[in-house]
């Protein structure tokens, strides 16, 4: 083998076992079963252990991992959002910890109450799911909690520079809450001059479907920065479709490369929601504030993929995670 190409996939430590990003071969596929057990069938116990996840309205996300190898990020606490209504949080928080950090799951009334802080964490991760059932619109809602009930220490997080991910419903919260693309206006102005919004698909219904993403080499988001490879997630949304306020408002979006994910392919179903120009997610000025309608997190194991016993896989919605760790 030598002189031939190579790159280090994982280490032997000195108890034998092989660790591939902190991994053994048992707690990466428990990681996740877990997960399912305990969707399915409550707080379980298997073989002498509890795979449970603790309470709903806020929990440590136990991902049952080994402890951190040199490559870990697991100082960095990471706030997954919870409102009713909710469901991707946990999907999120085992992405975080594949990814090397430390997610929490907080009820937003945590924060109302003050029992948590988005100020003691190092990265905001605003998850999918149907928030207050999406009664007044898709992410409505939750954009007001954003914004009028937790705006200022929102806005004090942003500017700090810290990182902040929303997928699915969080990124249609974040568009209403006026955060993306934000353009440097005080949050308390941003609703009115919103330029940009996330509305019906295009196709009339909802969409659940497997979606190819590039990358924006030249856009400031910090999740995207040196992916060059294809994203490939899931999309799984009735409200989903980016549409631009006007075509000066779509040029400067491109002019200012705010726009780092698009779908690859022409017209629909590789555009499933006929989302302006192929936008699928876009960033804040300064490149910290990341918005996308599909789902990296639902594409962090090979076995994921929808056709893994064919030989194909991946985990390619990881690194989304693992750049938001580093700049944490």
């Amino acid at each position: 083998m030598q002189g031939q190409p190579c790159a280090e996939a994982g280490r032997v430590w000195d108890d034998g076992v092989l660790r591939v990003r902190g991994l053994n071969n048992e707690n990466v596929v428990w990681a996740q079963v877990s997960a399912l057990e305990e969707a399915f069938c409550g707080h379980v116990q298997r073989e002498g252990r509890e795979w449970g996840v603790g309470n709903r309205e806020s929990s440590t996300f136990t991902s049952h991992l080994l402890p951190p190898t040199p490559y870990s990020l697991a100082s960095k606490r990471v706030l997954i959002l919870h409102a009713n209504g909710t469901n991707r949080d946990h999907d999120a928080a085992a992405a975080i910890a594949l990814a090397g950090g430390e997610p929490e799951i907080v009820h937003v009334n945590q924060l109302l109450k003050r029992e948590r802080s988005v100020l003691d964490y190092h990265m905001l991760l605003v998850p999918g799911g149907f928030t207050y059932g999406d009664d007044l619109g898709s992410g409505v809602l939750w954009a007001l909690d954003l914004r009028e009930r937790l705006g200022d220490a929102i806005d004090t997080f942003i500017t700090s520079g810290r990182p902040v991910l929303g997928i699915c419903n969080g990124f249609q919260a974040l568009v209403k809450a006026g955060l993306l693309p934000g353009w440097g206006q005080p949050i308390a102005n941003r609703q009115s001059l919103r330029p940009v919004t996330l509305t019906f698909n295009q196709s009339g219904h909802f969409e659940c479907r497997w979606v190819t993403l590039e990358t924006n080499p030249n856009s400031p988001s910090i999740f995207t920065k040196g992916i060059r490879e294809p994203i490939y997630c899931p999309v799984a949304h009735g409200e989903g479709r980016f549409v631009v306020r006007d075509a000066t408002t779509l040029q400067q979006l491109h002019d200012d490369n705010l726009v780092a994910l698009r779908y690859v392919g022409d017209g629909y179903p590789a555009n499933p929601n006929g989302s302006d120009a192929d936008i699928a997610g876009i960033c804040n000025a300064a490149g910290n504030v990341l918005g996308l309608m599909p789902h990296p997190e639902n594409h962090i194991y090979p076995w994921q993929h929808p056709r893994w016993h064919r030989g194909e896989g991946g985990q390619s919605g990881l690194e989304l995670f693992v750049n938001g760790l580093r700049n944490a």
